[in-house]
């Protein structure tokens, strides 16, 4: 049975655009519901400015009271060497970093041109690879730029390119905004399987437009097997007014028990885990999937 691996980017991805912030004790049940369901990698937290990211404050209390489980990847983001030394410090044992396929992006969300954020990473991966942690990269605005307006493939790939180049294990290529469409999606992986070996590319993909789980079955087809989701479908794009979260993690497994791919994790324990953090965050979930099961397990009935 063909296999698909998800990276669950709920509890940093989607927490750090939520109007609320929630305490490290909240983010760690989050996080072992989730583990506990069966989601094997898993974005604990992020070792940014908390001037910039309130959400994320604490991020070293979430990582060092997580506990060690076999086969389970607690992550973080890492801006820079600082941020890397904190996740190193906190027991992380694999960073991302992030970067972005639009200049005027990059200067808006980090304050430097891609080609200065690039020449930053590398510094981070001598140092990840002197500690032993494993480092996955993103590219941001693959499908469009809130500043700028359309992004091409091709630089998609040139940044892909230079972020795996330098040692990034993963490529995991992000539709900011969600305005991705399946045709477009299969060109951007064409351009960048051209330069990244496709079992090492990863979609990440909001759903703004609600094209988001098209887009992963029209990457399904061009062979990534790897995808980001958030439980509940939290998060956003603060640069993006209207943006929603990630893909719910919820509607990805609906759409891989479907085709009948391999996943290995049980869609009522997220289901679960996206109640107990929608509740923690005084909203629904944003979840269609999640909104009809739970419904139906209400009423006693089963559509």
């Amino acid at each position: 049975m063909d296999a698909v691996r998800l990276v669950e980017v709920g509890a940093r991805d989607g927490l750090q655009n939520e109007a609320l912030t929630l305490a490290p004790q909240s983010r760690v049940q989050l996080l072992e519901m989730l583990a506990d369901a069966g989601l094997r990698t898993l974005e604990a937290g992020a070792f940014v400015s908390p001037r910039w990211v309130p959400q994320m404050a604490g991020s070293d209390q979430v990582l060092k009271a997580l506990p060690i489980r076999p086969g389970v990847t607690w992550t973080a983001l890492v801006p820079n060497l600082k941020g890397l030394e904190a996740a190193i410090a906190s027991g992380c044992c694999e960073v991302a970093v992030f970067a972005a396929a639009s200049e005027a992006f990059s200067q808006n969300n980090l304050n430097c041109s891609i080609e200065q954020s690039l020449r930053q990473y590398q510094q981070v991966l001598v140092r990840a690879r002197e500690a032993g942690v494993r480092v996955r990269g993103y590219v941001s605005c693959v499908m469009g730029c809130p500043f700028s307006g359309p992004v091409t493939p091709q630089a998609v790939a040139a940044v892909s390119a230079s972020l795996f180049a330098m040692g990034c294990y993963e490529i995991s290529l992000g539709d900011t905004l969600g305005k991705g469409t399946p045709a477009a999606t299969k060109s951007l992986i064409d351009a960048c399987r051209q330069v990244v070996p496709v079992s090492a590319l990863a979609g990440h993909f909001h759903d703004t437009y609600g094209m988001a789980i098209a887009n992963i079955h029209a990457a399904l087809q061009a062979g990534v097997r790897v995808f980001d989701s958030s439980v509940a479908g939290l998060g956003g794009c603060p640069y993006s007014p209207g943006a929603t979260g990630n893909v719910a993690t919820e509607e990805l497994l609906y759409l891989l028990d479907g085709l009948g791919m391999s996943h290995g994790v049980d869609l009522h324990g997220v289901i679960a885990a996206g109640e107990f953090i929608s509740a923690q965050l005084g909203r629904p979930t944003a979840s269609r999937v999640a909104r009809a099961l739970l419904a139906q397990r209400a009423s006693g009935t089963m559509a």
